[in-house]
């Protein structure tokens, strides 16, 4: 199931996952030019936030617009290696790094056309990517970019991405439980009569996910909170007007509309991102996002949900962004986490040619098909050979 999952994103992966994200100045772009440039120096970000003021621009609001990038090596959670660190060692830093060029240098390898779908485990290849490029079939190293380097925020390289005392999410409260998925129709009659009984995530194209069905991205790209996929195309446009702020999410091609100084629907409708409206409190972009729909549910919190995002340019080339969780429902407090984007290079996004109706997804259903044919046609061979025994669960 997990590689039918990444077989179907396979089949999307867009030109732009080789645009490999590098920390280099970023020009802002779209119509709305500031009013003068940044007259600060490249920010180095192994050191503090330097002395800055964002540009403005011509319609008075702080500079965001540009490429960015949240790819890293850090992950959401903090890894039980590290413990309570909050920070690496820069000789950690070091090694991690380096463990990454010699991960794509070896990923990189030329594949052997004649080698088998059988995955092959490589010293230096993460599970996770020997299984894109082995069994499904799908690609090399060189098509992923899940990040280069260790997250950095005003200098010090984060072990996680929450910033929680333990880099993980707090417990929940007593008795509180995660809300279920939600749950599939029955549809057998949408692809026909099956020998045995239907039901479960292979059922129907409605009982898959959003991300494998091309609707939104198979990671929480888009968000609220946003993070990155740990594959590739990690990669957004920020774009202002007077009233609205567009986070335009390469993976799946999605947009966040952010309305400033709005009020939130009062209704039930929970668009795929909820419903997002936004201020400014000096240089920082403050949006507060509510009506999250079930099924983009985060750590099981969707009904209850709010989610407070911040972003705040820190330098010409780094975007500052921390995100606060808040359900009364299943957690004692608010809690949350802080990252830093980095300039996309080049200053672009590439259409990611995915979309709804993923043609992946006729082959990961015919299989399944495949398979409940000969679950029936074992359980009539079993029954046969049984006389007076009743037929498997599921057969006729």
């Amino acid at each position: 199931m997990r590689l039918a999952l990444i077989l179907a994103l396979g089949t999307a992966l867009s030109v732009g996952a080789v645009a490999v994200a590098q920390q280099t100045t970023q020009a802002p772009l779209g119509g709305n030019k500031p009013v003068k440039a940044a007259t600060a120096p490249k920010y180095d970000p192994t050191k503090p936030y330097p002395a800055y003021t964002a540009p403005r621009l011509k319609i008075g609001q702080p500079d965001l617009q540009g490429v960015w990038s949240n790819a890293s090596l850090t992950t959401q959670a903090r890894p039980a290696a590290v413990k309570d660190k909050k920070a690496y060692t820069e000789e950690e830093v070091a090694k991690l790094e380096a463990a990454v060029v010699e991960e794509v240098e070896e990923g990189n390898k030329r594949t052997d056309p004649n080698a088998g779908a059988e995955i092959k485990s490589e010293a230096n290849i993460r599970p996770e990517f020997a299984a894109a490029g082995g069994a499904v079939g799908g690609y090399n190293r060189g098509w992923l970019d899940p990040g280069n380097h260790v997250m950095r925020v005003n200098g010090e390289p984060r072990t996680s991405l929450y910033t929680t005392p333990t880099g993980a999410a707090p417990p929940r409260k007593t008795g509180a439980a995660p809300a279920a998925a939600p749950a599939p129709a029955a549809s057998v009659a949408l692809l026909g009569a099956s020998p045995v009984a239907r039901g479960g995530s292979f059922d129907n194209m409605e009982s898959r996910g959003a991300g494998e069905r091309c609707i939104v991205s198979f990671g929480r790209n888009g968000g609220p909170p946003m993070f990155a996929n740990g594959f590739y195309n990690n990669n957004y446009q920020i774009v202002q007007s007077p009233n609205s702020v567009a986070i335009i999410v390469e993976m799946n091609h999605d947009a966040r509309i952010i309305r400033l100084n709005s009020k939130h629907r009062n209704d039930d409708v929970r668009p795929y991102f909820g419903d997002s409206i936004g201020w400014w409190e000096g240089d920082t972009l403050v949006v507060e996002t509510t009506n999250i729909p079930q099924s983009q549910q985060f750590m099981g919190s969707w009904k209850d949900l709010k989610v407070t995002e911040k972003f705040k340019r820190v330098a010409d080339d780094r975007l500052y962004y921390s995100f606060t969780i808040d359900d009364p429902t299943l957690w004692d407090a608010p809690w949350g986490g802080e990252y830093e984007f980095h300039p996309l290079e080049p200053s672009r996004l590439y259409e990611y040619a995915c979309h709804e109706g993923n043609y992946a997804l006729h082959g990961i259903l015919a299989g399944a098909r495949v398979q409940e044919a000969r679950a029936a046609e074992k359980a009539a061979v079993d029954a046969k050979a049984k006389p007076g025994a009743k037929p498997a669960k599921g057969g006729q």
